[in-house]
């Protein structure tokens, strides 16, 4: 009994909690970031470098040529997909900034709290006390 109490303290304890939010948010978050990329960024990307689609951009290292990369990958041709790289890449660049930006706005909102108000100091003990009146008493003779 005593181990399913334990887990039970541990899973709703506030930081598991925490991180599962986090997690699923973060999940949803990629699946927002993703399609900003490849719906609306590299359509854009693409038309102002002259057309091109990055998704369909590789290196065939095999002997036989291919039209697509459909037909590429249909066949098991040896493929380097460096325009799936170029998509990723962009993907990371986008999600790292948006998360600076996220943690940015956290810092600006926790700086924003006013500092706690200082605690009175705790009186002088007694000893302390009586030890500054000796050395005081020795000052002075």
């Amino acid at each position: 009994m005593s181990f399913i109490k334990e887990f039970k303290e541990f899973a709703l304890r506030g930081n598991v909690v925490d991180l599962a939010v986090g997690v699923v948010i973060g999940a949803a978050f990629g699946k927002i970031v993703d399609s900003l990329v490849k719906d609306i960024m590299m359509p854009i990307l693409g038309r102002l470098m002259g057309g091109v689609d990055f998704r369909h951009l590789y290196i065939n290292l095999g002997e036989q040529t291919f039209a697509t990369l459909a037909e590429a990958e249909k066949a098991g041709a040896p493929l380097i997909k460096y325009g799936a790289f170029i998509n990723t890449a962009i993907d990371f660049v986008i999600i790292a900034f948006a998360i600076f930006l996220a943690i940015k706005a956290m810092n600006r909102l926790k700086r924003a709290e006013p500092p706690p108000a200082p605690a009175e100091p705790a009186p002088e003990p007694e000893d302390i006390k009586l030890l500054r009146e000796i050395r005081d008493a020795l000052k002075r003779d």
